[in-house]
């Protein structure tokens, strides 16, 4: 049986809620698109306070993605120790972060050809 395809933009509502969901802070996503040399059309970026909130946060990205879409990730790691936790769901990548962990990797000046757009915490 053939996987459904889900639209790109409905992925990242839900994973962006599922990061709110949790109060996950600093939420960046940046689209690869335009970029030749991408893995996938985006990344999520965003960051917790502790490994607790981190894995707490990937959780809860997986809750609400599998309630609203019926989908799952391809590929997750990091889990253990939970400082860099990665959740590939094909085309949308999602970085989950320790503070420090995303200051010292800062991927954003990686990609720095990405449009980045930042989501304001409602919180």
């Amino acid at each position: 049986m053939a996987k459904k395809t889900i639209n790109n933009d409905v992925l990242l509502a839900n994973i962006i809620k599922g990061i709110e969901e949790v109060k996950g802070n600093d939420i960046d996503i940046l689209d690869l698109r335009d970029i030749d040399t991408a893995v996938c059309d985006y990344f999520v970026i965003c960051n917790g306070n502790s490994n607790t909130q981190v894995n707490a946060i990937v959780s809860s990205i997986q809750k609400t993605v599998s309630k609203d879409l019926k989908d799952k990730p391809w590929h997750v790691e990091g889990t253990d120790n939970a400082e860099w936790v990665l959740m590939d769901y094909v085309h949308i990548v999602v970085h989950v972060f320790q503070k420090h962990i995303r200051e010292y990797y800062n991927i954003e000046s990686l990609w720095g050809d990405a449009k980045i757009t930042t989501i304001e915490n409602k919180y």
